[in-house]
């Protein structure tokens, strides 16, 4: 496998040790990822992002102290550049709209291969979104329920090309690689997402994603 030039610096935050190793393991053994710190709960996470600056900080949500998600949600309040993937046993409904609001880049749950995971890792890095199927699923079931008369709704009036850049960003892909698909240049994605956002009231991918699927806009593969 070609590795990049600079690894992907990560700091590993679970209060498994055994889980941590072997996540550890098989990152560093990708020759892509660097695990720069590893952390045993929330708040030693937070100490650990302020000291090492990682790139991604990999999150488990139920750790003592402060949860992986307020861990997310402080990193957005401090403005960090720091990206974020939640990587859980958990994908109860609760879990995973707060992990939407706190404004994750990634949820992923732990029964996920190694590859996946290890992509998974790349893609946010990237500056993509990564949801587990299953969690997409789990998504739509949980907004479900909404109205689907989306002509009064926020993003109603997406145009086509709008839709098809929110459509190629809901699987990850980068800038670069949806104005690769598509024809057009990075700019032209970057400026589409920043009207996608604007009309969905969002500001990030994965809520444009979740709001999307909720308006009936994104229908994702099984």
């Amino acid at each position: 496998m070609p590795v990049t030039e600079t690894p992907i610096r990560v700091l590993l935050a679970d209060d498994h040790q055994v889980v941590r190793r072997g996540i550890r393991d098989f990152l560093t053994e990708s020759g892509e990822i660097e695990v720069i710190a590893e952390a045993e709960n929330g708040d030693e996470a937070i100490q650990l992002i302020e000291e090492h600056k990682p790139d991604v900080a990999v999150l488990d949500i139920q750790m003592p102290g402060t949860t992986g998600i307020e861990v997310v949600r402080w990193i957005r309040t401090q403005n960090l550049p720091v990206h974020t993937l939640i990587l859980t046993a958990y994908d109860d409904d609760p879990y995973l709209v707060a992990a939407m609001e706190a404004g994750t880049n990634g949820y992923v749950m732990k029964t996920a291969d190694a590859p996946e995971i290890i992509q998974a890792i790349k893609s946010v890095h990237a500056g993509g979104s990564v949801l587990d199927p299953g969690v997409v699923h789990r998504l739509m079931q949980v907004v479900g329920g909404t109205s689907t008369t989306s002509d009064h709704l926020p993003g109603a009036d997406l145009t086509s090309r709008e839709l098809s850049v929110l459509e190629e960003a809901s699987r990850g892909l980068t800038n670069k690689a949806i104005g690769y698909t598509l024809g057009i240049s990075d700019r032209t994605v970057q400026g589409h997402l920043r009207n996608i956002f604007e009309k969905l009231h969002v500001t990030n991918r994965t809520e444009a994603v979740v709001r999307a699927v909720q308006l009936g806009m994104l229908h994702l593969p099984e």
